[in-house]
C-alpha cells in the first residue's frame, strides 16, 4: 500500500473525529493536506473543500479574506505571448505589476531571510548585437566555444542607470515561455507540475516537494525557489486568486509564471501587458487566425529563444 494511502485509511477508520485537522509537527502539515488529492483527481465537491480549508488558513496566517478559484481553460483557447524588444525601454513596470497582482514575496524590513521574487527578468544587452545584418545569428547561447548570437547568459540582470533606456542598450524581458514541450514537467517526480488544455504550465503548492528538478531543467530560468514563507504586507494582498496561479505560496516550493490565469480565464489581459507604457507586450489566442498574435507571428520579424533546444515556447519576440 502507498504511503499516502495508508495515511488516509488511518485519518478515516480513526474513532477520533479531529484527526485530519492534526499536524505533524516534524514537517509542519496537517494530515488533511498530507492526503490530498492530486488537482486533476479531484471531483468538484473535494475542490471546494480544499479551497474552504485554503482560505481559512490564509485567514488565519495573514489577516485577509480571499477568493480563491478554480476557473478551468476554455474551449479553443492556446494563450500565446509577444514582445517587441525594439519597443521596450527597460523600465521594469511589468516586473512590478507582476509582483502586485501575482503576490510574489517582497524583501522583509524586519527578516533578512526572506527572499524577494520575480517571476519576470529583464536582459540588458548591447544594441550593436541586434541591428539589421546580425538577425541570422538570432539570440541564442553558448555551447563550449561555439557562440550563436547574444548569449544571454552573458548579458546584465542588474542594471541600474538614472535613466532608461540607455544610449546603446536594448532590453529582452524573460519570464516562463509556456513551452509546448516544457523540460520542467517532464522531470518533476510527482506531477506538481503540468501543461493545461490552454497552454499555460501551472504548478500545484501542495503537491510541490520542493527538489528543484524543475528549475534545472529550465532553460529559461524562469521558476523561483521559496526559500523562506512569503513577506507580504497585509494591504499589499491581491485576494483574488487561482488556485494554479496566484495564491500565496508556501516556504520550499517553486513558483513561475502564469500568464496571470486568475485574469487570462476570466478575459482579462495579463497584468505586465496592461503596465506596458510602450505597448511593446501583446497577449492573445494563437488558435485564432484573426488575433493580434497571429498577425504579429505571420509579418513581423519574430524569433523565440533557445529555438535548437526544441522546447517550442508561446512566448514570441518581434521587432518592428
Amino acid at each position: 500500500m502507498k504511503r499516502r494511502d495508508f495515511i488516509k485509511k488511518v485519518v478515516m477508520t480513526s474513532a477520533i473525529a479531529p484527526v485530519a485537522s492534526l499536524r505533524i509537527p516534524f514537517i509542519n502539515v496537517s494530515i488533511e493536506e498530507l492526503t490530498q488529492k492530486h488537482f486533476k483527481e479531484m471531483s468538484e465537491e473535494e475542490k471546494k473543500a480544499v479551497i474552504e480549508r485554503l482560505e481559512r488558513e490564509y485567514k488565519e496566517r495573514y489577516g485577509v479574506d480571499v477568493n480563491i478559484k478554480t476557473t478551468p481553460a476554455k474551449e479553443g483557447v492556446v494563450w500565446g505571448y509577444a514582445l517587441n524588444i525594439k519597443r521596450c525601454i527597460g523600465c521594469r513596470r511589468c516586473v512590478y505589476a507582476c509582483v502586485k497582482e501575482n503576490n510574489q514575496s517582497r524583501a522583509s524590513p524586519d527578516d533578512p531571510t526572506s527572499n524577494e521574487i520575480h517571476w519576470i527578468r529583464v536582459l540588458e544587452v548591447a544594441q550593436e548585437k541586434l541591428e539589421p545584418g546580425t538577425e541570422e545569428q538570432g539570440i541564442g547561447t553558448k555551447f563550449g566555444d561555439v557562440v550563436a548570437g547574444v548569449v544571454l547568459e552573458e548579458s546584465e540582470h542588474y542594471y541600474d542607470p538614472e535613466k532608461v533606456p540607455e544610449d546603446g542598450k536594448m532590453y529582452i524581458p524573460i519570464q516562463c515561455q509556456q513551452c509546448e514541450k516544457p523540460p520542467c514537467v517532464k522531470v518533476c517526480p510527482t506531477r506538481a507540475t503540468w501543461k493545461e488544455p490552454d497552454g499555460i504550465i501551472v504548478v500545484d503548492y501542495n503537491w510541490c516537494i520542493g527538489c528543484r528538478y524543475c528549475m534545472a531543467a529550465c532553460p529559461y530560468w524562469a521558476r523561483r525557489f521559496n526559500w523562506s514563507w512569503p513577506y507580504i504586507p497585509k494591504e499589499e494582498i491581491n485576494p483574488n486568486q487561482h488556485y494554479l496561479g496566484n495564491r500565496i505560496r508556501y516556504r520550499g516550493v517553486v513558483e513561475k509564471c502564469t500568464f496571470c490565469i486568475q485574469r487570462t480565464r476570466e478575459g482579462r489581459y495579463p497584468a505586465c501587458v496592461e503596465a506596458c507604457p510602450v505597448g511593446a507586450r501583446k497577449f492573445g489566442n494563437l488558435l485564432d487566425p484573426n488575433s493580434e498574435i497571429r498577425k504579429i507571428i505571420r509579418e513581423k520579424r519574430v524569433f523565440r529563444l533557445k529555438e535548437e533546444l526544441g522546447t517550442e515556447p508561446k512566448f514570441f519576440y518581434f521587432m518592428d
